[in-house]
């Protein structure tokens, strides 16, 4: 006989993606690195980390994962956490911008000679697309199925940047929990995207 999940129960899920996405931000506010690093700077690579802790949030939501939240408030919530995220990632090339903006144009335009800052450029400009695609749903009536394909394929791109992006820099964020922070990342969409059945062919 199938029984309610207990209150302690339902909770781990909840505390385990608090700590995934909060443990980053704590090692990397004890990187020696640090000290080397104005204010601007600091707070933009801290944008960084925390937009790819809101990067793992989204599929989480979307799906469903998350117990004693429906799947109506999860969308809801899914669509705030988006605005969020692009905020972060605003924040985070707006720091870098203010402390070197002839570095922040070349990976913009994509003329940067370091590979990561090409991920990352493109991982935004996927981003960027996929949360136009969100608001673009919103004011013209778009078919559902190629909406959500069109949306997720964009998501892709923007993860696969963002971990490619975050695993060859090296800065202040701590290895271990990036490569950790960067597997649960990509583990967590695939099995969104396969749960979803983004690419089923059935209506």
């Amino acid at each position: 006989m199938r029984t309610e999940k207990s209150p302690v129960r339902a909770l781990l899920p909840w505390i385990g993606l608090t700590v995934a996405v909060l443990t980053p931000l704590a090692l990397a506010s004890m990187s020696p690195l640090l000290q080397w690093r104005g204010p601007v700077y600091i707070a933009s690579g801290f944008a960084g980390i925390l937009a790819m802790g809101l990067m793992l949030v989204q599929p989480v939501l979307v799906a469903g994962y998350l117990p004693r939240l429906g799947p109506v408030i999860g969308r809801r919530v899914h669509r705030y956490v988006g605005g969020c995220l692009v905020l972060a990632v605003v924040a985070h090339v707006a720091g870098l911008w203010i402390t070197s903006p002839p570095d922040v144009i070349d990976v913009l335009l994509f003329r940067s000679p370091t590979p990561f800052s090409v991920w990352g450029a493109l991982a935004m400009w996927a981003l960027f697309a996929a949360a136009g695609l969100a608001v673009l749903r919103m004011r013209v009536r778009v078919p559902l199925r190629l909406w959500r394909r069109g949306h997720v394929t964009l998501t892709l791109v923007a993860v696969g940047g963002t971990i490619a992006h975050v695993l060859l820099i090296e800065g202040t964020m701590e290895t271990v929990s990036k490569v950790a922070l960067s597997l649960l990342l990509g583990v967590i969409v695939a099995k969104a995207v396969r749960d979803l059945k983004i690419w089923s062919l059935r209506r």
